[in-house]
């Protein structure tokens, strides 16, 4: 039987909103939201007493802007398809805020234990879908899944083992950030030390469901173009 075909530029959209939708029901669930956006959080926390405006969207570019800038100094290159990934996080940052003022409003504000868990386990399989799907399109994806994507390719390592490794520091950076901006821990707990161990390898079983349903297929012939951008700059 033929797979039906899913176009990559819909896979770039569908990747942002259910990254974007599955972290604001793990940040209403309240049991410890994703390693790779606590610090981000952390740093929403820190400065919206200060700044009302400082949104978690807004903290989550802000933040992407200094690991851009951090991957640049590592990698020692700049590609164009760096800063496209930085408009990616812009995007995403906006349908964080919209997410999160959606379930304020639709979902109970005295949930028991039992619907928290679900909002949070359905998140969370948001989460990795999304990771999954960013990695079916050549559209730029947001820093943090660039970041992976670029140093998977550089260092030939296996998607699972760096992304498992990358959420464990992004876990620590995060405990750290806690502690000394807002002397205690928030933002992190059980639950995101579980996502850190188990989240790598729930992106690749994503990543091998949606091929085995999938035919993925660009709609436009934009790829080489998508590619030639990637070249330094």
């Amino acid at each position: 039987m033929k797979k039906p075909v899913f176009y990559t530029e819909l896979a770039y959209v569908f990747g942002l909103w259910m990254l974007a939708w599955g972290t604001a029901g793990m940040v209403w669930a309240d049991f410890g939201i994703s390693m790779v956006v606590a610090p981000a959080y952390i740093l929403h926390l820190a400065l919206v007493d200060v700044w009302s405006w400082f949104s978690f969207g807004i903290g989550e570019y802000v933040f992407q802007a200094i690991l851009l800038l951090l991957m640049i100094l590592l990698l020692r290159k700049i590609k164009l398809s760096y800063f496209l990934s930085f408009l990616s996080a812009v995007f995403y940052g906006l349908l964080l805020d919209a997410g999160l003022a959606l379930a304020g409003r639709v979902l109970p504000a005295d949930p028991n234990f039992t619907v928290r868990l679900i909002v949070y386990i359905v998140g969370n399989l948001f989460v990795c879908g999304g990771v999954a799907m960013m990695f079916k399109t050549y559209l730029p994806p947001e820093v943090y899944e660039l970041f992976v994507k670029e140093v998977v390719n550089r260092t030939g390592m296996k998607l699972q083992v760096f992304k498992t490794i990358y959420d464990c520091a992004s876990l620590a950076l995060a405990v750290v950030m806690s502690l000394l901006l807002l002397g205690k821990i928030e933002g992190v707990g059980l639950a995101t030390l579980i996502c850190a161990l188990v989240n790598g390898t729930l992106i690749q079983w994503a990543s091998k469901l949606f091929d085995k349903i999938f035919r993925f297929k660009d709609g436009f012939a934009l790829r080489e173009k998508f590619e030639k951008g990637s070249e330094k700059v």
